[in-house]
């Protein structure tokens, strides 16, 4: 495997963190964890057909693309079919492991898993069940955190749905001054679906839920873009890069399930 490309500017080692232990309520029973469901197909280096290309195969791509060498995918008990399919990662050339998430409600205590190993490193934050492009969009935004010195960088793509996901306020600087959850009335168009911070944002995620009661089924679901708007409030520095003119697609959904198998064929 390559060395992950670590600029001179910036000496921490970069490690994805993929976070994998939802339920997919939403589409109802399949045979496997949404995370390795088939969306298109994966040809090896001489355009041979090799077999079908899972969701998250295009998440690892993408980061292996930016230098990315190495991840942790976070899973709940039960899901050790991820693990299974990518094995060790060298099939996207990369070094892969798997963490069991302990806290079963709340994405950020899912991330938090992985604080002991990521807790030096310049976490690269990506969902393995959404679709986005450009390839180069972790690339820009490590860029900017080495040029910027941000402690988080988000993602930015526009969004036709805002009620269903974060929205963001940003300056003409690229400052994020606002995030809101789902709202339900809003003339903000843009979300965030992928991110990159330092050890200082790791810190700070350990430390506010260190801080908070331990979640349960009927408390509300706390979200990442939750702990992200804590660290504004408390002097975290969060900035933005558009990276995209195009949404990205959560295949959450059967209706969006059907809408990435149906344009992967087209391809």
């Amino acid at each position: 495997m390559a060395e992950a490309a670590i600029h001179p500017a910036n000496t921490r080692r970069l490690v994805g963190l993929i976070p994998a232990a939802g339920h997919a309520t939403r589409l109802g029973a399949l045979p496997h964890s949404k995370e390795i469901h088939p969306i298109g197909t994966y040809f090896d280096a001489n355009g041979s057909c090799l077999r079908p290309k899972v969701v998250s195969h295009y998440l690892l791509e993408k980061m292996r693309y930016a230098g990315i060498d190495r991840a942790y995918f976070i899973l709940r008990d039960g899901k050790w079919d991820i693990a299974a399919h990518f094995k060790d990662g060298a099939t996207v050339d990369m070094f892969l492991a798997y963490l069991l998430a302990t806290v079963p409600y709340g994405t950020p205590y899912t991330l938090d898993a992985a604080y002991p190993f990521v807790r030096d490193s310049l976490v690269a934050l990506g969902f393995p069940d959404i679709l986005f492009s450009p390839d180069d969009a972790y690339t820009q935004l490590i860029e900017h955190q080495i040029k910027s010195g941000a402690d988080v960088v988000l993602g930015l793509f526009p969004t036709d749905q805002p009620q269903l996901t974060d929205v963001v306020a940003v300056d003409d600087r690229g400052r994020i001054l606002q995030i809101l959850t789902k709202p339900r009335h809003t003339i903000l168009s843009h979300t965030w679906g992928i991110a990159v911070w330092t050890p200082t944002f790791t810190e700070f995620i350990h430390d506010y839920l260190a801080g908070l009661p331990v979640p349960t089924k009927d408390t509300r679901e706390l979200f990442v873009g939750d702990v992200v708007q804590a660290g504004i409030n408390c002097g975290i520095s969060v900035e933005g890069v558009f990276v995209s003119d195009t949404p990205f697609l959560d295949i959450g959904t059967p209706e969006n399930l059907a809408r990435a198998i149906r344009e992967a064929a087209i391809e």
